[in-house]
């Protein structure tokens, strides 16, 4: 009797941990399904390398948009506001630097201290006067909207130097524009930030449970601070990519980034470290979702499938984070 349960026993354990490697890696199969889908849909024209090289260029700015949501979702905080930064970002480039003659190197200095000044902003609002993040970055959602239609005159700017289109996409490493790999540096140091530092262990305690975090010693307010800070930075960097990719700004496309960002910040807590926002899952969410809609576009689709695909993609990725956080979370216990 005590033999068959404990030769059960083994079977079970590798059941679950084969189930857990499945869970980890399911999105990245489910990518490479849609790519052969897609390949086999349309055989001359989707499976080649330069409409890749596109699709990784071209979402670039949303994968860092994508990670700078991520810092304060780990800490437990939501930033609404990081497609209005992003816009803030770009057009405060073009208008300085095409409008004012500021050089380009000034003109993204001032953009990156933009995305601070706004950091700092929901910080005083959200940790010091108790207002949720919710609120707060929504509000700020607006106001920032306001104030870049009015020192944009609503309108679109191009004439951006053409120096920072050529760091952008003007250079290419494997036939892959550079936009791609500043994406990819800034998931490998948030990946090394989140899993070798104390910094990213004390977030990650923070955002489990705030209470507990104080008792034991972890500044909370200060590293909620530095989340949210460090979300509008990262938000005003994807601001110049959006920029250097486009030559260009208008005071509204970027924010068209929000839905799949927060999408692919949610999917990609589901994929590589179940139950956790990720770096790594969040850019594999990003271009995961960026295949299906360039996919979907090839075909002729109409426009408000792309929003119906993303709003689909939003409410499933957050309905599987919140069962796979609720089972680890059982399973802790």
């Amino acid at each position: 009797m005590s033999t068959s349960t404990e030769s059960a026993t083994p079977r079970k354990k590798s059941n679950v941990n084969a189930m857990r490697l499945f869970e980890r890696y399911a999105l990245i199969l489910v990518w490479f399904l849609l790519i052969a889908g897609f390949s086999i849909a349309m055989p001359e024209s989707f499976l080649r390398w330069g409409n890749f090289s596109i699709l990784f260029a071209s979402y670039a700015p949303a994968a860092l948009l994508a990670l700078a949501i991520i810092i304060p979702l780990t800490s437990g905080d939501y930033d609404l506001a990081v497609g209005a930064t992003m816009t803030l970002s770009s057009c405060m480039i073009a208008v300085l630097n095409s409008w004012m003659d500021v050089s380009i190197e000034l003109s993204i200095l001032l953009a990156l201290l933009g995305g601070l000044a706004v950091g700092l902003f929901h910080a005083l609002f959200i940790v010091y006067f108790r207002i949720h993040s919710l609120v707060v970055t929504l509000g700020s959602t607006s106001l920032i909207s306001g104030i870049v239609q009015w020192f944009t005159n609503s309108s679109t700017i191009g004439g951006i130097d053409n120096a920072l289109i050529m760091w952008v996409v003007g250079g290419r490493l494997f036939g892959v524009p550079y936009a791609f790999y500043y994406a990819f540096a800034a998931a490998i140091v948030l990946w090394y930030v989140f899993d070798f530092t104390p910094l990213g262990r004390r977030l990650l305690f923070v955002g489990r449970g705030r209470e507990v975090a104080r008792l034991n010693g972890i500044p909370v307010e200060k590293m909620r601070v530095g989340a949210l800070v460090a979300s509008s930075v990262v938000a005003a960097l994807a601001g110049v990519l959006y920029a250097g990719v486009l030559g260009s700004a208008d005071p509204y496309s970027g924010l068209n980034y929000l839905l799949p960002a927060f999408a692919a910040a949610f999917l990609g807590s589901t994929t590589i470290m179940p139950g956790r926002f990720n770096p790594w899952g969040t850019i594999v969410a990003v271009y995961f979702l960026g295949t299906g809609i360039t996919g979907l576009t090839m075909f002729g689709i109409p426009l408000w499938v792309t929003n119906v695909f993303n709003g689909g993609a939003l409410i499933l990725a957050v309905t599987i984070s919140q069962l796979t956080r609720g089972r680890e979370a059982s399973d802790i216990g």
